[in-house]
């Protein structure tokens, strides 16, 4: 009877955990594509709801595996636009690990230097970066949020970071979690695959976006308390998106915590 009632509280628990694809992280709905030009078969824009792409068909998502099929990313070319509604609205933050408030992920990865064995099909030595990337996109973009999905507001260019490029996904970390803004390609220069994964410090990648630096229709900085649409607009090359994140509220006990905590107090309370 004891096990019976430690086993029920486990599944109860479980079912709490956090995980990847839960929902509420996730942009949920796409309100509006236009591919614009070079979208070619990445033209499927649900690809983009749900969790950031975490398996391959060869293996998980890393830094150095990109996500690539037409199951995984869509593409938004020169003079096109993606809008996404989220499940759980994004808040602007200030407690927010680097102030980051949500993550977009796209589909380039760090290139790998080290030469190629065509006898064994497979690198020689431990793979590692210059810190440069492939499937990068060097075009101009615009990232907007907005509450009602009518009236729009840029995130400052100045500020924003470019989309499809640094940091590539990793399906070993957090989805939610974001990578020190602060590095830049050439901290992950003669870097193998651990030590990538040590400056990221547990996060899974992406590039992090603050609703503080919205502005208005005059340019002018305007305070938004949170947002539950993002734009994309491309303006020139393309880009390949895969998922958005909303950064989850700061708080002393997550879910996971209170899990472990209920599990310990069963495991303590019903001990035979």
């Amino acid at each position: 009877m004891k096990k019976s009632l430690v086993v029920g509280l486990a599944a109860a628990v479980a079912l709490c955990l956090p995980t990847h694809r839960a929902h509420g992280q996730f942009a949920s709905a796409v309100i509006d594509y236009n591919p614009g030009a070079s979208a070619g078969l990445f033209n499927h824009p649900t690809t983009a709801l749900g969790a950031p792409t975490s398996l391959l068909d060869y293996g998980p998502v890393d830094p150095f595996n990109a996500p690539y099929s037409t199951n995984d990313v869509v593409t938004v070319g020169t003079g096109g636009s993606l809008t996404v509604r989220l499940d759980t609205p994004i808040r602007n933050e200030p407690s927010h690990l680097y102030g980051t408030d949500f993550l977009v992920f796209g589909n380039a990865g760090f290139v790998i230097t080290n030469d190629f064995d065509p006898e064994t099909f497979g690198w020689m030595g431990e793979p590692a970066t210059d810190g440069s990337l492939y499937g990068a996109t060097a075009g101009a973009m615009r990232v907007s949020v907005s509450v009602n999905g009518v009236d729009f507001y840029l995130l400052d260019p100045l500020l924003a970071p470019a989309l499809d490029a640094l940091f590539p996904g990793d399906a070993a970390g957090d989805f939610r979690t974001p990578v020190n803004p602060a590095l830049s390609n050439g901290d992950f220069a003669g870097l193998d695959l651990a030590g990538i994964r040590g400056l990221y410090n547990n996060s899974a990648g992406g590039a992090g976006f603050d609703l503080g630096w919205a502005r208005d229709e005059f340019n002018q900085s305007i305070l938004l308390t949170e947002a539950w649409y993002v734009r994309v607009e491309v303006l020139s090359d393309d880009v390949e998106i895969d998922a958005f994140t909303v950064v989850p509220e700061p708080g002393a006990f997550t879910l996971l915590g209170w899990g472990a905590i209920t599990l310990a107090w069963a495991r303590t309370r019903f001990r035979s």
